[in-house]
């Protein structure tokens, strides 16, 4: 009798001792939360703020156990972000969203090529139009309206843009070349003021990317009268693209992301993988265009040779028409 309550007992311990400590084959280890931090050059609350985060939501579902932390990095006109993922770890474990023309023009008048050197582009994630827009209580037809207006008297004629060196305003500074003719260009501290501006009527027209304008347009408080495009787009069939006009424009915001160089490719690979696939969710593709973009994936390579060649178009415009009075901002 005491034998068997001995073994009864023994039997139970190692039980216990078995469901403490499963056999080896048995164990499921819990692998550590994987942290990501994302740098955005971006003032937040801006609409390529809102349009940032909108994407990185969608990206999460596809990044399980990763935590993922959105840090604002604004200043400098987005160089400080750039400095800062170039400085980052090359481990996966912080990566920047990327905006050109901003990148190629802060290596170009800030003249840091650097910034360019020392993270690599993963991948396009969005691409959003320039709008010239005019107050709908006193429109401009089209953009060659503008240009002759300016020919007759520049100074009657002002056209708003967000900060100097920004997409829009760059964008405003190649029509002007363009067009052979000074435009009255007026540069306001933000997106929004420039918006404000045209919608007060204290500008005859403004440059803006499309997010910032598109729900104005689409009330009717604004009239847009080109898009700085060669082919018309699905969002504003019925507005003329500059090429049209004999404007041969074609300007984009380009979004997405970037590593910091020296990232393993196999660190890099299923990031891009979550990528492509938030890219292609249909929601988040009607998100965006609901939000004045286009979510069209373009792979790093490729986004690298179209910024190259905007870059070189960039640095001949900074030779004739800096957009800064110095190289140092």
């Amino acid at each position: 009798m005491i034998l068997r309550r001995r073994g009864v007992l023994a039997g139970v311990s190692a039980a216990a001792a078995l469901a403490v400590s499963p056999p080896g084959w048995a164990v499921q280890p819990v692998r550590p939360k994987r942290h990501l931090t994302i740098l955005l050059g971006l003032r937040e609350g801006s609409a390529l703020d809102k349009g940032a985060r909108h994407f990185f939501g969608f990206l999460a579902p596809h990044m399980p156990g990763t935590d993922i932390t959105l840090t604002n990095l604004p200043g400098d006109a987005g160089r400080t972000m750039l400095a800062a993922l170039g400085d980052a770890a090359p481990n996966g474990t912080t990566v920047g969203w990327v905006i050109t023309p901003t990148l190629p023009a802060r290596m170009i008048d800030r003249n840091e090529p650097s910034l360019g050197q020392r993270i690599q582009l993963l991948g396009q994630i969005l691409r959003e139009p320039i709008a010239f827009v005019s107050p709908s209580n006193d429109p401009a037809t089209t953009i060659q309206d503008i240009i002759q207006r300016a020919s007759d008297d520049a100074d009657a004629v002002p056209l708003g843009t967000p900060p100097a060196g920004s997409a829009p305003h760059l964008a405003a500074l190649r029509l002007q070349v363009l067009a052979q003719t000074q435009l009255n260009i007026v540069t306001f501290p933000s997106a929004a003021a420039a918006l404000q501006a045209v919608l007060d009527g204290n500008v005859s027209a403004a440059a803006l990317g499309l997010s910032d304008a598109i729900d104005p347009l689409r009330d009717g408080s604004l009239s847009a009268i080109g898009i700085a495009a060669r082919r018309r787009f699905g969002l504003l069939p019925d507005t003329p693209v500059l090429d049209e006009g004999g404007i041969p424009l074609s300007a984009f915001i380009r979004c997405g992301v970037a590593v910091p160089v020296g990232t393993p490719a196999e660190v890099s690979a299923p990031l891009i993988e979550a990528l492509k696939a938030a890219t292609s969710d249909d929601a988040f593709r009607e998100q965006a265009e609901a939000s004045g973009y286009y979510a069209t994936w373009a792979d790093g390579a490729d986004w690298l040779k179209q910024m190259q060649t905007e870059q070189a178009a960039l640095a001949a415009l900074w030779r004739t028409n800096p957009w800064l009075s110095s190289s140092g901002g």
